[in-house]
């Protein structure tokens, strides 16, 4: 994927980039490979807003991505690379043997007319084939990787991610993240061999708010430009500082330097954190 410019006749189109989509073999989706994404505004099942500042947005399919790649032993032939609009990595379309036809995630170098395969012996270190954790060697690239083996894919699904397989030790496979860290997976999961396609993706610039508001990602407003009643940070005359010992979030719980992390229950599969010099 290439990145491209337009003329700057507009303040916000000065400073934002396009991609071109020259990678692209397809237009259309399969129409039975999606359905219908509905809105929500960022409201739960009690109808309260749970996620903040989504909202409004182009309307957009679903497409229907085999993360657990488990047309085992049947070959399947690329027949096109297709956007979607829900994720920043490009999609491939396989036509397997049998007839099916399934999307999967593109990996960078697999082109139309490539063949891949998934199977849980040994096959070619081949991009786009997919085996277990045990099967790759130390120093291999991979993607869409199952945490937990027969759940599908959970890790290296974003544009450009890749996890390199570090060596395979009793019953977990030692992988490095993309944040950088090392942790313990259970060797039997499912990976695919390669990165992620379309790592250009981090480079786009949006260069305008409306372009926002397309994705469906609505206004973010700051807490000391609100009133007392409305967030911690809020009231005062004029422009005011925070007035408190620490940031706040609009519940009043600290906001910035606070550990996230809940439960701990696979702290012991973590052998180097990303944050460790």
């Amino acid at each position: 994927m290439g990145i491209k410019t337009v003329k700057p006749i507009t303040p916000g189109r000065r400073m934002a980039t396009f991609a071109d989509f020259s990678d692209l073999t397809k237009i259309r989706p399969e129409s039975n490979l999606i359905v219908i994404k509905k809105k929500t505004g960022g409201r739960g099942s009690s109808g309260k807003i749970t996620i903040r500042h989504r909202g409004g947005g182009s309307k957009r399919f679903v497409r229907k991505v085999d993360f657990l790649r488990d047309k085992f032993g049947i070959v399947g032939k690329v027949a096109s690379l297709e956007y979607d609009p829900n994720r920043g990595a490009r999609l491939a379309l396989i036509n397997y043997k049998d007839g099916e036809k399934r999307y999967i995630i593109a990996p960078i170098d697999l082109k139309v007319g490539d063949e891949v395969m998934s199977s849980k012996e040994l096959i070619d270190l081949k991009v786009g084939n997919a085996m277990p954790l045990k099967n790759i060697p130390a120093g291999i690239a991979v993607h869409n990787v199952e945490l937990v083996p027969g759940q599908g894919a959970k890790i290296a699904r974003g544009a450009g991610n890749l996890v390199y397989v570090m060596g395979i030790e009793g019953r977990f496979a030692q992988l490095k993240m993309p944040s950088g860290e090392i942790r313990q997976v259970d060797k039997e999961g499912m990976c695919t061999v390669g990165q992620v396609s379309n790592p250009d993706k981090r480079h786009i610039k949006l260069g305008s708010a409306g372009r926002r508001r397309h994705m469906g990602i609505r206004p973010t407003v700051r807490g000391k430009v609100m009133n007392p009643n409305d967030h911690p940070h809020g009231g005062g005359e004029g422009a005011q500082p925070i007035g408190l010992k620490y940031p706040k979030t609009k519940w009043g719980k600290r906001a910035l330097g606070v550990k996230t992390r809940k439960g701990g229950r696979s702290d012991r599969l973590i052998i180097k954190r990303r944050n460790d010099r």
